[in-house]
């Protein structure tokens, strides 16, 4: 057995293997009787050994040619546009009072012609530029200098209405029809939304009162939501104030979230910082989020349309992140997530004043899957409950759902993660008819609020603990190491542990 760190393998490291495997050898050459014949036939044989174990260990980080990479070792660079335009040649007056939707619709659409010549971008100069729902283009950068605020009107005749998302059949909140969020893209590629520390505020506390008297006819909309585009690049703004969801990408690939702040105060309901939603290869790293409900969620699908429209959530990479969350989770899993959820890889973060730290949702009825998740060095501090595995969590779209379309809960592996002043160290509840396995937690250590804190319950769940404080529950104690998933095990991961071959 030879255990070999899974980071960083270089010729050192081989040479160190080599020597290992060859020391004793060696060290018998020194006797008279020795027999170099078999010395070198057992040289031979070593050496066979040891490529065994290196091609072994290059086919674990190596699969289908993707090495160590990972979605945030990838830092795009934005190219400078060579076409550039203010928005206020296209009359558009930054008061905070003039509508200027118009001139955003204008200004976008002239830059569509530049698309074939290298892309285009719209200016955005300091002020408070009052707008309704636009739409951006492909190859288009849209720019905030500081002191620049583009202002959601509170005036929902300005926000248009469309259809639901195929993935979800009908409006998340309402059934039917949903308004618009207030950035759109549709169908687009190469387009950047950054800045010098920008800002684009929903004034959403409209939309939350709404929301909170039954008074809408149609689910809230978002500040930025991307459908089916690829090389979306989100970095350098301050989002604040969000009717829902902050950034929503779905349907979408190469996303990069980068440096960005979201707010919304702890009274707004179920307001969202990030969704990446049936997309895959998403980095989100470096960002500060405080939101009412979640402030990342990751989802894909809700029930039967979930399940048909079939595109899963993965290659996903969190780093470096600070999350709060009021009322949901720091960070969220599900529960809609009928398309599936997989691959993801969280790291380096800071989880605090939250209800809920770490929170995996589904139902019955989801479908779908929530497998090969990793998160470690992770610090928590004044959360209610740090992890959470919740088999009965959300509603349904309505009765045509599937009742025996169990969602599966697998290889969730959660190491190197330090908490203080928590409440309940972690609550899983999985399904009787499907229960949640390979749940793995290793080198954690929970500081409890007090001697009466409760520490975890179980049922329905199986898993792997080692180096554990408090001690969980013998249901995370009935299954080996072997059944826990690790980096290596990743598509592209990258190591941080060790694999043993």
């Amino acid at each position: 057995i030879v255990l070999i760190p899974s980071s960083n393998i270089s010729k050192a490291n081989n040479g160190l293997i080599l020597f290992s495997l060859l020391s004793p050898l060696l060290y018998l050459q020194r006797y008279k009787s020795f027999n170099w014949f078999v010395f070198f036939v057992c040289v031979f044989m070593v050496v066979q050994v040891a490529l065994l174990v290196l091609l072994a260990l290059c086919n674990a980080i190596k699969v289908n040619g993707e090495g160590n990479y990972l979605q945030c070792d990838h830092n795009p660079t934005s190219q400078p546009r060579p076409h550039s335009v203010s928005i206020v040649e296209f009359g558009a007056v930054g008061d905070g009072k003039t509508l200027n939707t118009i001139a955003f619709q204008n200004a976008i659409f002239y830059l569509k012609s530049f698309a074939d010549k290298g892309g285009a971008q719209l200016y955005v100069p300091p002020g408070r530029w009052l707008t309704g729902s636009f739409n951006l283009t492909s190859h288009l950068t849209l720019f905030l200098e500081k002191g620049a605020v583009i202002l959601g009107s509170q005036d929902p005749s300005h926000w248009d209405i469309v259809e639901p998302l195929p993935s979800y059949g009908r409006g998340i909140e309402l059934p039917g029809r949903r308004y618009r969020s207030l950035v759109n893209g549709y169908m687009l590629r190469d387009v950047v939304i950054t800045g010098d520390n920008g800002t684009i505020d929903g004034q959403g506390s409209v939309w939350w009162e709404w929301f909170t008297s039954h008074s809408l006819n149609y689910t809230r909309p978002h500040l930025v939501e991307f459908v089916s585009s690829k090389d979306v690049h989100v970095s350098n703004i301050t989002f604040l104030n969000a009717p829902a969801y902050n950034i929503h990408p779905v349907y979408c690939s190469n996303v990069h979230i980068h440096n960005v702040s979201v707010y919304a105060p702890p009274g707004s309901p179920y307001t969202v910082g990030i969704v990446p939603d049936s997309s895959d290869t998403v980095c989100i790293e470096d960002c500060n989020i405080s939101t009412g409900h979640d402030a990342i969620a990751l989802k894909s699908g809700w029930d039967e349309y979930g399940i048909a429209y079939g595109r899963p959530t993965t290659n996903v990479h969190i780093r470096s992140v600070h999350l709060q969350s009021s009322t949901g989770s720091s960070l969220a899993f599900g529960s809609e997530m009928s398309g599936g959820i997989s691959n993801v890889q969280v790291e380096h973060v800071h989880l605090y004043n939250s209800f809920t730290g770490i929170q995996f949702r589904t139902t019955k009825g989801r479908g779908g899957y929530l497998r090969e998740i990793i998160i470690s060095d992770t610090n928590m501090l004044n959360i209610n409950t740090a992890f959470s595995a919740i088999g009965d969590y959300g509603s349904h779209p309505d009765d045509k759902f599937n009742p025996d379309a169990f969602p599966s809960l697998e290889k969730i592996t959660l190491h190197d993660i330090i908490g203080k002043n928590i409440i309940m160290a972690g609550n899983f509840s999985g399904i009787q008819q499907a229960p949640f396995t390979s749940m793995c937690l290793f080198n954690i250590s929970l500081s409890m609020s007090s001697a009466f804190s409760s520490c975890w319950s179980c049922s329905n769940v199986s898993g792997y603990s080692e180096l554990v404080f408090p001690q969980p529950c013998t249901d995370l104690k009935n299954s080996n190491a072997s059944s826990c998933f690790s980096i290596l095990m990743r598509p592209n991961g990258r190591g941080g542990t060790g694999a043993i071959l």
